[in-house]
């Protein structure tokens, strides 16, 4: 198993990796988006607005509103091609370099002549972006659809705005048939907000670095050197061969999941040092922890691999 990402130089930083602004159709301008989630106390945002030809194919230039406690990636989500459905691919990409060239997409309409979604995956991912599958509950993603992005670094496992506007949030169940699949592949948790509705500082990424710059934490993301969550906090997580000490905020619930229905869980009330065994995922490929505490807010570790 990899090296803990809780033994590594530095601290973690709070961010959210998917946002939207008035550049696309989202109902606030950039400074002000940029300013909210400062105030809120995160230490990074990604403004990831919509990449289509109506909106000009935006790539917010949000480093102005970077200061020395608060800082910003470049990036954007983009679209391009049919999914199996016949709906256009929705690619988060995060750390887009500002001339990325666009692709042809002029609505959210797919039309003739356009890339597939994995050329745009792939095309981010050269370009030196951190790419993650969004929203595929939300999409109606299939597994065939999913498994066709070869250059993703992760999958979106909870998108707020989704939960909020349809309850449509999770991508739990894509991410372990990948990983089931043979994927190797991460998790993060965003907000996707637009605030035109309360979608906003629900989920966000913990991104362990030695320095809050785009450049150390796009590294540290793109290593998934970070944990993801809606309110928990993930202290630590120690694999060993009969069990996984997680230590976090008072939770109720401990989780560990693997391959098909291999799971395990400790319950209890303010648990802070959880020892769970692993007993029952002795033949799992990948296991990955769950944490739910007394509010039902969660935090997820990503995969290890045996």
């Amino acid at each position: 198993m990899s090296q803990s990402i809780y033994d590594l130089p530095g601290r973690f930083w709070r961010g959210n990796l998917h946002t939207h602004s008035n550049l696309s159709d989202g109902a606030l301008d950039p400074a002000e988006v940029c300013r909210r989630y400062k105030a809120e106390g995160y230490d990074f945002l990604a403004l990831t607005d919509h990449f289509v030809g109506e909106y000009g194919y935006p790539i917010a230039d949000t480093k102005p509103f970077r200061d020395e406690d608060f800082t910003t990636i470049l990036g954007a989500e983009l679209h391009s091609g049919a999914m199996e459905n016949g709906e256009l691919w929705h690619i988060l990409a995060v750390g887009l370099p500002e001339d990325f060239a666009p692709s042809h997409s002029p609505s959210f309409h797919p039309v003739e002549g356009q890339e597939t979604g994995p050329e745009l995956a792939k095309r981010a991912w050269d370009a030196g972006a951190y790419v993650a599958i969004a929203h595929p509950e939300w999409g109606g993603m299939t597994f065939a659809d999913a498994d066709s992005i070869k250059h993703a670094h992760a999958v979106e496992i909870y998108n707020h705005t989704c939960g909020v506007e349809c309850d449509r949030a999770h991508g739990h169940y894509m991410l372990d048939q990948l990983l089931t699949a043979g994927r190797r592949l991460d998790l993060c948790a965003t907000d996707d907000a637009h605030f035109s509705e309360p979608d906003s500082f629900g989920g966000w990424v913990m991104v362990k670095a030695e320095e809050n710059t785009p450049k150390a934490l796009l590294a540290a993301l793109k290593a998934g050197q970070y944990y993801s969550s809606t309110g928990p906090e993930l202290k630590g997580v120690t694999w060993e061969d009969d069990r996984v000490v997680v230590q976090s905020t008072a939770v109720k619930a401990v989780m560990v999941q693997g391959k098909g229905s291999r799971s395990a869980c400790v319950y209890g009330a303010g648990m802070t040092r959880t020892e769970v065994p692993l007993d029952k995922l002795k033949n799992s490929p990948f296991m990955r922890v769950t944490i739910v505490d007394a509010a039902g807010n969660r935090a997820w570790s990503n995969p290890v691999y045996r």
